[in-house]
């Protein structure tokens, strides 16, 4: 997630017409043949963190299937690190800079279906982050007892900010990854996975080995470096590790009760959890929260809410606590479910924010839940497409986390069958388990399987800033409606009460006159908590 703090989003967002990429930004984004042309199995990270000089030194081996024929890939890595040599069958190769990508030549052309390995050896100072995880980076603060508190966090900045890297979400290691890192005696480091075990360096330096055997999307690798408290617990089998502060061990304890109601929610409406064999973990950081897989960055200072406060401001958002939930949702949704352009980070985002929603009608039931889904309403800006520019490391507007929740309500809605509904979640979920997918992907599936046309729905959500509106006057005693939108042909049913009858209409961009007898328009009632609409009375 980028955690979003949609507070500083409504002050701080503006409406951008127009954008400017340059090569570095295709360059990021894009998908070149010196990135089609390899697919990777497996990343195995070896660092050495210089938490005093705010450095690394270390390697990457990159593991990788050749899909095409070819004597050149892309490698990415910041342009502030230092390469120091890229190794291949024992031999160091020619790389040539382009910005943060690294184009490796090989002298003799890679054929297709083999399977390589190169050493890429680095190191530098990485970038700090200022104001993480918002802006990417590293974070090197102290704990209360002056032991450093260490962290990262690199969503839509890149991984590359910090290791070598295919830098793409349209590629992860389909055999997972071993994650070394060696830090300061007396501290630990967390990351992904499950612990191999640590080994004392004897140069100062303990190295603590981690490995993850499921695929994962770069961004979600992470290190965590602090003098830890460990508490261990199980959910029906599946392991559940948190790694605090030890000044919070015991609010730890039973702060994170929320958990084990939170997965048998999840796992009842999403399937089960994605990454069992990787374990589920919470790790404290000193930044507010990120969904790094089988390590869930936690930093809400044992608060309900956001930081104690309520996002969606109808005092349900404090039942829970914000980033537990949210950034475990991400388990299912960006993290096993992948966009592979972060254009499609709604993908994550929107139906993250809609696990919130989930969990509250699990626990306290649908009324709950949907005064919760429609105060978000007031956190979405309706200036600027969901969806980004594809190809070039751009997303879309910060409205892809309310709105994407309030079209998958309206969806949920159109529907009209939450027996069908919650039977298309799990298999949406199910189907596109550990798979990198896009927006059309999405849309026929809920096409397919809701057995509707929901594409005029899905585009003028997505793609136009503006949401539906429901343009309803009176003529000669009866109702008459239209949609006015962006999106053309658009036709989308919604419910209505006239004279205190419920009844489901299906409006167009046309006019349509109705039987129905008003004796104004204030006999209408147009059920907005169901639909993400506006509603113009001419």
């Amino acid at each position: 997630m980028k955690t979003l703090l949609i507070i500083t989003f409504i002050i701080t967002f503006q409406v951008v017409t127009s954008q400017t990429f340059t090569r570095k930004d295709s360059l990021q984004g894009g998908l070149r043949i010196e990135r089609t042309c390899f697919n990777v199995l497996r990343y195995d990270l070896n660092i050495k963190i210089n938490i005093d000089e705010k450095s690394i030194v270390g390697f990457n081996d990159i593991s990788f299937k050749v899909v095409s024929n070819t004597s050149k890939i892309q490698i990415d890595l910041f342009d502030n690190m230092a390469v120091d040599s890229i190794i291949h069958n024992s031999k160091k190769i020619e790389y040539k800079r382009d910005f943060n990508a690294v184009f490796l030549n090989f002298p003799t052309e890679l054929q297709t279906g083999t399977n390589q390995k190169i050493t890429f050896y680095y190191s530098g100072k990485p970038k700090i982050a200022k104001n993480a995880p918002w802006d990417g980076g590293f974070v090197f603060k102290k704990d209360k007892n002056d032991k450093p508190f260490v962290g990262v966090a690199v969503q839509g900045t890149g991984a590359s900010l910090w290791f070598p890297v295919k830098d793409s979400q349209s590629d992860e290691p389909d055999n997972g990854a071993t994650i070394k890192v060696a830090v300061p005696n007396g501290l630990m480091n967390v990351s992904n996975g499950r612990l191999l075990g640590s080994e004392d360096l004897k140069n100062g330096y303990t190295r603590w080995d981690w490995e993850v055997k499921n695929p994962i999307n770069t961004y979600d690798i992470t290190v965590n470096i602090a003098d830890y408290a460990h508490i261990h617990d199980s959910l029906n089998g599946l392991d559940l590790d948190y790694y605090v502060l030890k000044e919070n061990e015991e609010k730890a304890k039973k702060h994170f009760e929320e958990v084990k109601p939170m997965l048998t929610c999840f796992q009842s409406k999403f399937g089960t959890y994605p990454f069992a064999n990787d374990g589920y973990k919470l790790v404290e950081t000193f930044y507010l929260g990120m969904e790094h897989q089988s390590a869930v960055a936690y930093g809400n200072k044992y608060k309900k809410g956001y930081l104690g406060s309520d996002l969606s401001g109808t005092g349900i958002g404090l039942l829970f606590d914000y980033i537990i939930i949210h950034e475990s949702g991400h388990e299912w949704f960006g993290n096993s479910i992948t966009s592979s352009d972060i254009a499609d980070m709604w993908i994550h985002e929107g139906f993250t924010q809609y696990t919130e929603v989930v969990y509250v009608e699990c626990l306290y039931g649908k009324e709950k839940a949907d005064k919760y889904v429609n105060g978000l309403r007031s956190n979405v800006r309706n200036s600027k497409p969901i969806i980004g520019n594809y190809g070039v490391n751009n997303e879309g507007s910060g409205d892809m986390y309310p709105k994407g929740a309030l079209l998958l309500n309206t969806i949920r809605n159109i529907v009209n069958d939450d027996e069908k509904w919650w039977k298309m979640i799990l298999k949406y979920s199910e189907t596109f388990r550990h798979k990198i997918i896009d927006t059309e992907t999405v849309i026929n599936f809920f096409n397919t399987e809701s057995g509707i046309n929901l594409t005029p729905v899905f585009n003028q959500y997505l793609r136009f800033p503006d949401i539906p509106e429901l343009v309803i006057k009176q003529n000669k005693k009866k109702l008459e409606f239209r949609w006015k939108t962006m999106e053309t042909n658009f036709i989308m049913p919604i419910d209505v009460k006239i004279n205190g009858k419920e009844m489901r209409i299906n409006p167009t961009n046309e006019f349509q006159k109705s039987k129905f007898k008003i004796k104004t328009l204030d006999d209408v009632e147009v059920l907005k908590n169901e639909f993400y609409v506006k509603v113009i009375k001419e």
